[in-house]
Formats: C-alpha cells, sequence, structure tokens
C-alpha cells in the first residue's frame, strides 16, 4: 500500500547491511524515458550528495538498475569541504554544510567513474566550480577520460558561489547562469545532455531556466536546497559551524513542486523551449514522485530519503510505477504535466 510514511526493512544485524530485495520494479507500466537524448529504463536517479558515488548503495541494491546514478558535485581539485557540525535534523528534513568535499575530477575519474563504468550504471556527473572558467576545465577533463562513455548526462551544479562576483550564487542571477552553461557546452560533445541544476532562492525562477536553456543546457533540474539557519537553543549560536546551510528533506517538496509547476507552465506559454526537468525536493514515497511528473518533471531524484533508507530510490520507483497503474497510465511519460491538463 502506498503511503507518506517511511518503509522499515529487516537487516542483518552482524553485518548491518539490509539485505537485497528484488529491487527491479514490475512491468504493468513502461517506465523508460528519454532526457535530450538519454534513454533510461526508468525516471528514478539519486540526488547528487547524497549517496556518494555509488559503492556505498550498491550494498542495498544495484545502482545499475537506477534510471541514472547522480554523482556528487565534483570540482577540479581535491576539496575537504567545510568544518565541523555541519550537518543538523530539522523538522521534516535536514539541514547540510559539506561544502562540496570531493576528491577532485582526476581523482573521480580514475576510480569513482570507472567503477560506475565497470558495474554498468548510467551516471549522471554533477561537476561543479567557484568560477565560470572551473566549470569548463572540470567538464574538459571529464570528457578526455576512457570512461566517459559512462555518462548519460552532465548536471551543472551553478547552485554554489561565484567567487569572482562576491560570492553570488551563479543560478541566482541569469547572466552568470548563462556563462557557465556556454562553457561547459563548449566543452562536450554536443550530444550529450547537460543540465542545469537551480535553486530555489530566486525571485523568478523561469528567468533563470530561460537563460540557462538558450545558453544551451539540453534540460533542468530542479531544485537545490533552500538556504536556512538553525539555532542551537542552549548555546544560543548557529549550530552548523559555518552559519548557513541546505535545507532539504519533506520539508522543501511544495517549494519543489511549485518551482517545477512555474517553469513547466512557462514552456506549455510558449516563454520557454520545452526541455525536460529532473524533479528533486523532499521525495520518500512513489506519491510524492507523482507530484513532481504530475506537475511537469521527466524524471525524479531521491536525495535526503537514502540517509535513513538506502534503498529508497528503487522502493520509490515500484511504488511510483505502481501508482500510474492505479490511476490508468500504461507509459510513465503519459504523466509528465498531466496536471498543467486537468486545469485547463
Amino acid at each position: 500500500m502506498l503511503g507518506r510514511r517511511s518503509h522499515e526493512q529487516p537487516h542483518d544485524a552482524a553485518s548491518g547491511v539490509v539485505p537485497q530485495e528484488d529491487s527491479r520494479p514490475t512491468a504493468s507500466v513502461d517506465m523508460s524515458v528519454d532526457l535530450a537524448g538519454a534513454r533510461l529504463p526508468n525516471p528514478l536517479m539519486t540526488a547528487s550528495g547524497c549517496a556518494a558515488n555509488g559503492p556505498e548503495l550498491d550494498r542495498f541494491f544495484d545502482v545499475a538498475e537506477l534510471g541514472a546514478f547522480v554523482t556528487k558535485s565534483v570540482m577540479l581539485r581535491p576539496r575537504s569541504g567545510r568544518g565541523t557540525p555541519r550537518m543538523a535534523e530539522t523538522p521534516s528534513g535536514m539541514l547540510n554544510s559539506i561544502g562540496l568535499q570531493g576528491p577532485g575530477i582526476d581523482d573521480f575519474c580514475a576510480k569513482d567513474l570507472a567503477w560506475l563504468k565497470a558495474r554498468g550504471a548510467r551516471a549522471m556527473v554533477s561537476i561543479a566550480g567557484s568560477t565560470a572558467g572551473e566549470f569548463a576545465d572540470v567538464a574538459a577533463r571529464l570528457r578526455a577520460r576512457d570512461a566517459f562513455d559512462a555518462v548519460a548526462g552532465v548536471e551543472v551544479n551553478i547552485s554554489c558561489p561565484n567567487v569572482a562576483n562576491r560570492g553570488l550564487v551563479f543560478a541566482c542571477d541569469p547572466m552568470s547562469s548563462a556563462k557557465v552553461i556556454a562553457l561547459v557546452r563548449e566543452q562536450l560533445p554536443r550530444d550529450m545532455p547537460i543540465f542545469a541544476k537551480l535553486t530555489p532562492d530566486v525571485t523568478d525562477i523561469v528567468a533563470i531556466a530561460q537563460a540557462a536553456v538558450k545558453a544551451g543546457a539540453s534540460g533542468l533540474t530542479m531544485i537545490n536546497t533552500l538556504l536556512g539557519v538553525v539555532i542551537d537553543t542552549d548555546l544560543l549560536r548557529p549550530q552548523l559551524a559555518q552559519t548557513t546551510g541546505g535545507l532539504s528533506g519533506p520539508a522543501i517538496r511544495p517549494v519543489a513542486v511549485r518551482a517545477i509547476w512555474q517553469v513547466r507552465a512557462a514552456m506549455l506559454d510558449g516563454r520557454l523551449p520545452t526541455v525536460p526537468i529532473i524533479g528533486v525536493g523532499g521525495v520518500r514515497t512513489g506519491l510524492d514522485a507523482l507530484e513532481l511528473v504530475a506537475a511537469g518533471a521527466s524524471a525524479v531524484q531521491v536525495g535526503t530519503a537514502t540517509f535513513n533508507d538506502p534503498s529508497s530510490p528503487m522502493r520509490v520507483c515500484r511504488e511510483l510505477q505502481e501508482a500510474l497503474g492505479e490511476r490508468g497510465f500504461e507509459r510513465f511519460t503519459d504523466a509528465i504535466g498531466v496536471a498543467h491538463e486537468r486545469i485547463r
């Protein structure tokens, strides 16, 4: 039965590992989708930063069964991230200030991307940079590696600070967003889908989407975390070492649905070219995913839910397929943006 509570699973007390179930969705609904040329067997993905780079989740299910595995955002050089504490629980979610910790693009390609390729997974590589030029350098190095043929798409995390513009987040400014996307587009094959990951912390997310698509984005990922602060009421100071952090989890799902709705509506109105949207934000169940899809998402990422249920991406896939079948859909793609049709 579909519901909005988390699903507990038995585990091996000795190893601490949840036994692998048959995580493949049933055959009742065709779940395949084409994302700007990336043909995926189903629309479920991990969310960047919530599942490391593959081996950690592969203990719980075969990551090759996902539509795509989205990696943690990788930068040009190794990065240690921010000081601790850098995570805090919040009602219906969590706040994090990890700081894009990672090995750098060269080590990532040699180890993590090579592992994903050997596993048979489709990789959606998330890239980041402190300057627009750094994004381009990361993309160029990614393309030059032997494991690049395992890459189904590149997610461009423009929701990070632009050091050349007083720390303003790239995705908060149309011109900065467009510059990054244009430079990344130049470094990758024309048939390689690239998705601009947008922040909801803007006045007009449609304007940012327009700039990104015009500059060459094949699609959009929406949304990244919302900026927040948690105060420790015993010490009466910010709980995170860097004060602010990104809010994720079920609390932000209505914001994600709103952002997807607005951008999809702009596409339907002809204000924006029609490109695929990858929906992300607070998805724990198949019905949560269905909300994003009905609003206009062509694929769905599961992030924070993996912290307490590592198998949640494929569980959500099964639940979404069941929910679609119960509502009379034969193909997943028929449900994309359906909520817009029902109010016209």
